[in-house]
């Protein structure tokens, strides 16, 4: 199906490098690019969600790789293979990472590790990679979007995350400055909460059911809302656009729930305002 918000071609000659694009928001990401022309290089740690992916692209489109981004080598190798191939990197996407739900007092310090090391060393190796291998010596620059988390003061049960996912906000602020001078973009995208497999199946139902409410919008995002916007971020639309963190939340980084709060609204569903005394 072509783009439901592009052009067709709007990103012909491209080429994009998504990492964990083998499911959620980084398969709808990396199909949005591959249905306006771009040449997309998915990564992941399975073989078998990625050839998935690649089936539900446009023919051709859409090359499955097996890299742990957490794996110097297996990075190096794959930017490699992915330059040889196609001549040319113009966008990334650091989509991979993950968390589990655990009371900060629980988490042990090789749970720690292995949530920063794939959060946080893994979006720096692919990073460093790319710019280091083709974005600054190639002169040509390119666009990198580190995908973090809202709501930005983090989450009660993901104290390993909230902490990774702030040092990677830093890290793409911090870049943009350094790597302007090479033309290399850096944004990041603070993500909400989405209606991707991973949290359908992943988190307790209790917890599912209870997610939306949280949204002041009153709704979880479509993963299609996301992937418009990296869409955009790799178009020329995107070109200005460096050391911001967009946060897509539908308000949840600003409010928890509903507003106004249930209970407080009046039968109209007007919320409560403060009586004024008049004045003559």
């Amino acid at each position: 199906m072509p783009s439901e918000l592009f052009r067709e071609g709007l990103l012909e000659g491209r080429v994009a490098i998504v990492t964990g694009g083998g499911s959620g928001l980084g398969r709808a990401a990396a199909l949005e690019l591959a249905r306006l022309g771009c040449k997309v290089a998915i990564c992941g740690r399975r073989r078998e969600p990625l050839d998935e992916t690649a089936a539900l692209a446009p023919a051709g489109s859409v090359e499955a790789h097996v890299c742990d981004v957490r794996e110097e080598d297996q990075v190096a190798a794959f930017v490699d293979q992915v330059i040889e191939r196609h001549g040319r990197i113009d966008f990334l996407l650091n989509n991979a990472g993950g968390q589990y739900l655990v009371p900060a007092e629980d988490i042990t310090p090789k749970g720690f590790r292995t949530v920063v090391r794939l959060n946080v060393e893994g979006t720096w190796l692919m990073t460093h990679a790319v710019a280091s291998k083709w974005m600054i010596p190639s002169g040509e620059g390119g666009k990198i979007c580190n995908v973090t988390l809202s709501p930005h003061n983090g989450l009660p049960g993901m104290a390993h995350s909230s902490a990774a996912r702030a040092a990677v906000e830093n890290l793409t602020r911090v870049l943009s400055i350094e790597w302007a001078r090479f033309n290399i973009r850096l944004t990041a995208i603070a993500a909400g909460h989405f209606a991707t497999e991973t949290l359908m199946t992943k988190y307790p139902e209790v917890v599912v059911r209870g997610v939306a409410k949280t949204v002041p919008l009153g709704r979880l995002g479509r993963p299609e809302e996301f992937a418009w916007l990296v869409a955009f971020l790799a178009s020329p639309g995107g070109d200005y656009f460096s050391g911001a963190v967009l946060t897509l939340d539908g308000a949840r980084d600003n409010w928890f729930g509903p507003y106004p709060p249930p209970g407080l609204a009046d039968e109209s569903g007007k919320p409560p305002a403060e009586e004024r005394r008049s004045r003559s």
